[in-house]
């Protein structure tokens, strides 16, 4: 990677190379409109300078050509000449006896001892007398540049004083930006506080936004992580002492293989509870970490669900509940979320109604479309819940008291927060046709 471009000289060089072009095409059309200008008021003068030479009276008595004096030093740059009848009988000093133009009437540029003249031709009233009066094109150059210096010379002084001024301004708006880079430098590597700066431009306003929109997402990775260890830490040191007891018992068991096989097959239980626990407290950590669904994946509900239902089928039947699902096979029912997100909520929902009720239980599962919606819904008719504790469904690691099912408490939370990431709303109240809990989570429909 190349060495870092400063925003200060690019600035600078950017306005500085715009400056001097906009004062480059002004001074080209200036000097545009300058030189029509003055060609309009020099043709004029020629105009009525041939006008004054054609009421002259002319001294037809000498056969002589008078030659008119030089007055002025710059004579040479201007020619005239007049014809009777078509003899030269008056002439300016720089002037020959070859007529200045062909032309009769009217303006033409010729080129005449290698000079380039501008002249004019008229005629007189009676058409005997011819007049040519000329000028040098250089003089008229030499007139534009005068004018042009006058007016360009200074602003081409003025130009290292505006990019003095330049760098000033550029130096001057830029110091927020130095005072962000400041702020930042001083900050410790663990803080993870929105930076406020004072006075922050509009143009650096969504750059500090995006910055503290980062650092907001790191803070709350870096919370899940910390949440994440202290939650493993105490909520595996039960599941660790039991199988630790269990293990002791299946040493000091000796020759009693009823006893050890009791306590490694507890043994075994207590390590496939801590796996659940593990899982569920990653799962959770992720989801806790993702502000949003990551993809644009569209999932089909029903489908998921009869999936998910289909998994859960031999524990419900070994326990002789009867696990129904309910979906319109004619509605699709998509939902713009990642599929393995769903089947997270749709499995954890259901592992709780079929783990909390009794033997020989009811669960159903209901999937539906109305033109607002996807709706999922979940009865079952084990012994439902009171409102209190309806309330705290979500709450890390809270469980009803008084079941015997083995569960980590962190299933509805692992459901609350993929219903937030998927824009869904969740709700728990008492099942009117089980008669246990009814969940309902409830999708916007997908529009295309």
């Amino acid at each position: 990677m190349g060495a870092g471009r400063s925003l200060q000289l690019r600035l600078l060089v950017l306005l500085s190379v715009s400056l001097t072009l906009v004062w480059l095409a002004v001074a080209v059309w200036t000097w545009v409109d300058a030189r029509h200008e003055v060609d309009e008021l020099m043709d004029s003068h020629l105009a009525q300078a041939a006008a004054i030479l054609v009421v002259q009276p002319l001294d037809l008595d000498d056969d002589a050509v008078a030659d008119a004096p030089a007055l002025h030093k710059y004579s040479a740059r201007v020619a005239f000449q007049v014809f009777h009848e078509g003899t030269l009988v008056m002439r300016s000093a720089n002037a020959g006896t070859e007529p200045l133009s062909h032309e009769i009437r009217g303006f033409e540029t010729v080129r005449d001892g290698g000079e380039i003249w501008r002249v004019f031709a008229t005629r007189g009233a009676d058409r005997d007398v011819q007049v040519y009066v000329g000028e040098r094109v250089d003089a008229r150059n030499d007139i534009v540049w005068a004018m042009l210096r006058g007016m360009l010379l200074p602003m081409a002084l003025a130009l290292p004083v505006l990019a003095a001024l330049l760098w000033w301004a550029v130096h001057r708006a830029l110091v927020p930006l130095r005072a962000l880079s400041h702020t930042l430098g001083q900050r410790a590597p663990d803080a993870l506080n929105p930076v406020a700066v004072p006075d922050v431009p509009t143009e650096m306003q969504p750059l500090v936004a995006a910055l503290n929109g980062l650092l907001a997402r790191i803070e709350r990775m870096v919370q899940s992580e910390r949440r994440f260890t202290a939650d493993a830490a105490h909520e595996l040191r039960t599941p660790i002492a039991a199988i630790r007891a269990q293990a002791q018992v299946a040493l000091g068991a000796g020759a009693d293989s009823a006893q050890r096989d009791l306590a490694l097959q507890t043994t075994l239980a207590g390590c496939d509870r801590a796996a659940h626990l593990v899982d569920q407290l990653l799962a959770l950590a992720r989801l806790e970490t993702s502000a949003a669904a990551p993809t644009a994946e569209v999932c089909d509900l029903r489908t998921l669900a009869r999936q998910v239902a289909a998994d859960l089928a031999p524990s419900a039947l070994a326990r002789g509940q009867d696990l129904a699902l309910e979906a319109d096979a004619d509605v699709a029912c998509t939902v713009a979320a990642p599929a393995v997100w769903l089947a997270m909520l749709l499995r954890n929902l259901l592992d709780n109604a079929l783990r909390y009720s009794p033997d020989r239980a009811r669960v159903l599962v209901r999937v539906a479309r109305t033109s607002e919606q996807v709706v999922l819904e979940v009865h079952d008719s084990g012994p439902g819940m009171a409102s209190a504790d309806m309330r705290r469904l979500g709450e890390r690691f809270f469980r009803v008291l008084g079941h015997t099912q083995s569960g980590s408490g962190l299933g509805w939370s692992i459901v609350r927060r993929i219903a937030d990431v998927t824009g869904a709303q969740v709700t728990a109240q008492s099942s009117a046709l089980l008669g246990g809990l009814h969940v309902q989570v409830v999708w916007p429909i997908l529009r295309k």
